[in-house]
């Protein structure tokens, strides 16, 4: 079995294959070729969970442990810590061992990125990301590998100092890309004026809308950070004005609480898999695009990671 540390963990998911390797478990998921039940939760006290996210495919499955500690800060160590075991679907032979906050900081963007490309009928060129956290990082990363866009806004909600921390962001962002224009900019200032982007991402764990109701019908909204039925990132305005797409639907109805609070109508949402099957076709709006996670997502970047070690 190879251990994996989190810089090889990232190496072995490249965007360009993580991105088709969603695809196709996406697919296989709907068709029943993936056996995924629901992550189980395990309460530790009640700041810390335990997320066992189990799935297996006919060539290989695996297990996803994953602890979330709130007060982690306190001790100068993350809040999510974990890893992902990869092992041989037909023997049960151990494969890998990989970074379980990399793995799922770059699946999901892998995620969104995938939705931005069935979603959004340009390429995009610009994003405004809603967040500064871990997840903020891989998506600022993701976008400018995959699609190769150079011009951000960042806001930040975390106050009071909320200004600071996304200007810290795009310090950091033009560092690792001398070429990107990174803003920061107020995230109350959301309120009265919107910048058009191409794409509006919201990572944050809210339990009220980040992402503001009046954006152009032109720009592809996406839900990211809200996983709990208390946390909300969407307005109910703009749920209701747009259609729904979200990456995995019994997944949704159980975490989203975005839609949740907003008593959306699921039998009008559509589901990412249906998306790959009949492309979604242009319309007079972009729909909004919610995604809580699922274990087949791990699957996929095991996939991607066992055939990057085979090279």
């Amino acid at each position: 079995m190879q251990i994996l540390n989190p810089q090889q963990t990232a190496a072995a998911l490249p965007y360009a294959a993580l991105v088709p390797a969603i695809a196709l478990v996406a697919t296989q998921l709907r068709r029943g070729q993936i056996n995924a039940p629901e992550r189980m939760v395990v309460e530790i006290d009640p700041a810390s969970v335990l997320l066992c996210m189990p799935a297996i495919g006919a060539d290989v499955g695996v297990t996803k442990l994953i602890t979330v500690h709130a007060d982690n800060a306190h001790h100068k160590l993350p809040a999510i810590q974990g890893e992902v075991v990869v092992f041989d679907t037909a023997t049960g032979r151990r494969l890998a061992l990989l970074d379980g906050p990399v793995v799922s900081a770059r699946r999901t963007a892998a995620v969104t990125l995938l939705g931005i490309q069935r979603l959004l009928p340009r390429k995009p060129l610009s994003a405004l990301l809603i967040g500064t956290g871990v997840q903020a990082a891989a998506h600022a990363d993701a976008l400018v590998d995959y699609f190769g866009l150079d011009t951000f806004l960042i806001a930040s909600r975390t106050m009071p100092k909320s200004l600071a921390k996304a200007e810290v962001f795009c310090a950091a962002l033009r560092r690792r890309y001398p070429h990107v224009s990174a803003q920061a900019i107020i995230v109350d200032s959301l309120a009265n004026t919107v910048p058009f982007t191409d794409v509006v991402i919201a990572l944050t764990t809210s339990r009220s809308a980040v992402i503001p109701a009046q954006i152009s019908s032109d720009t592809l909204a996406i839900g990211v950070g809200a996983f709990k039925p208390d946390m909300a990132e969407f307005p109910a305005e703009l749920l209701h004005a747009r259609a729904i797409v979200v990456d995995h639907l019994a997944g949704a109805k159980h975490e989203a609480g975005d839609l949740l609070q907003a008593n959306i109508d699921w039998s009008t949402v559509h589901e990412l898999s249906g998306i790959l099957e009949h492309p979604w076709l242009p319309s007079a709006q972009l729909p909004v695009y919610k995604t809580v996670g699922h274990a087949a997502w791990d699957l996929a970047a095991a996939r991607v990671a066992i055939a990057s070690l085979a090279k």
